[in-house]
């Protein structure tokens, strides 16, 4: 298994080099007004990392697009 300081350090990368689509989304999710709807965003769970994870409400957000087709 991944050590975590490498998960979090693939997470922070990930952050830094984001699409334009998934910051409009960022920006949307870490102002939902409703009580439980915290959002992480490229949060390293297991071996993967997420693009958006809500651990209250068990939610994970993954958006993919065109790039993967490069």
């Amino acid at each position: 298994m991944v050590s975590t300081a490498i998960r979090r350090a693939a997470a922070k990368k990930l952050r830094a080099n984001t699409t334009p689509h998934k910051r409009i989304l960022w920006s949307a999710l870490k102002e939902l007004p409703v009580e439980g709807t915290h959002f992480r965003w490229q949060a390293p769970i297991g071996p993967y990392v997420v693009d958006f994870f809500c651990p209250a409400k068990r939610l994970i957000i993954e958006l993919d697009g065109g790039h993967h087709n490069d």
